[in-house]
């Protein structure tokens, strides 16, 4: 299983930002998938999540800005993010847990500048 994320950069605050996380070896139709985002001198939290029936979970801090989706057909999971604060600055990774083994991808940084 390879992730591969993308989508970063720097957005002013209040802007938008799609990520998209390409998948190999696996798609996201099963249960266990999620984005995750680690700020400078922070632990790694979970941003929100997607199990294989569609049912979505979020952080407090994003609920009703940020929105994860699938597209199994390319293999492709995506967090929308609108309304973005600077506290939204972080290395955003995705994670796909398979087999009992977890996978995450390289992550890619946002940066929202106020």
């Amino acid at each position: 299983v390879q992730l591969q994320a993308s989508g970063g950069g720097l957005v002013q605050a209040g802007g938008s930002m799609r990520l998209p996380c390409k998948a190999s070896g696996t798609t996201f139709r099963f249960n266990g998938n999620g984005w995750y985002r680690q700020a400078p001198g922070k632990q790694r939290e979970l941003v929100a999540d997607i199990s294989g029936d569609g049912t979505t979970t979020y952080a407090d801090s994003v609920k009703d800005r940020f929105t994860i989706s699938r597209d199994n057909r390319v293999k492709t999971m995506y967090l929308e993010m609108v309304s973005l604060k600077p506290e939204d600055t972080a290395v955003y990774y995705c994670r796909v847990d398979r087999w009992g083994t977890t996978f995450w991808g390289q992550g890619t940084l946002v940066t929202v500048s106020s």
